[in-house]
């Protein structure tokens, strides 16, 4: 019985597709890709800006060079105290920072720098070199921290006479080194 079921069912099928009354049946169409989405260009940065150049003499060695005008004066606040170096207390070009609290010891060129800048310490007994941040809470300054018992500060406090405070974009001073630099160190100790 289930052969001629299959024979009618194909014979009705035939005559159905002759007669044109069941419809060819085609493939789907494919669905038109998807749009691929291309990444707007990343623009590259530009590069930091250089360092401006600072028109200044060259010495072979630090102590030849003439020493910066100006004094260190002394203040002290409630957790801190400063050295301050300049022709008047008013105008400050550089400054060394005690901070009791952290036992951190800030040396800062006051100027402007856009970004980050090298701090050197020229001493007799070598050079010195620091990561300065632009700091600008009023007054332009590049600063840069140490533990109190970093022995650069020892060699500052004792240097024949003088050291000297390159900030990158800014004139190198030439810092006496005075009672002011050594007694901030030590309140930091």
């Amino acid at each position: 019985m289930k052969a001629i079921q299959l024979k009618l069912v194909g014979a009705l099928a035939m005559s159905l597709s002759a007669c044109g009354c069941i419809p060819s049946v085609e493939a789907p169409a494919a669905p038109p890709p998807a749009p691929v989405a291309t990444p707007a260009p990343t623009p590259t940065p530009a590069p930091p800006p250089p360092a401006p150049v600072i028109d200044e003499p060259r010495y072979e060695n630090y102590l030849d060079a003439p020493q910066t005008l100006g004094t260190w004066t002394y203040e002290t606040e409630s957790a801190e105290t400063f050295a301050l170096f300049g022709t008047s207390i008013a105008s400050p070009v550089a400054i060394i920072r005690c901070d009791r609290s952290t036992g951190l010891v800030g040396i800062g060129r006051f100027g402007s720098s856009a970004q980050r800048a090298t701090i050197r310490i020229r001493t007799e007994t070598g050079v010195h070199t620091l990561q300065g941040t632009p700091r600008n809470g009023g007054v332009p300054l590049v600063a840069a921290e140490v533990n109190a018992r970093d022995p650069m500060l020892d060699a500052m406090a004792i240097t024949k006479g003088r050291f000297a405070l390159e900030t990158e974009g800014l004139r190198t001073l030439y810092l006496p080194a005075w009672a002011e630099v050594t007694r901030v160190i030590e309140d930091c100790r």
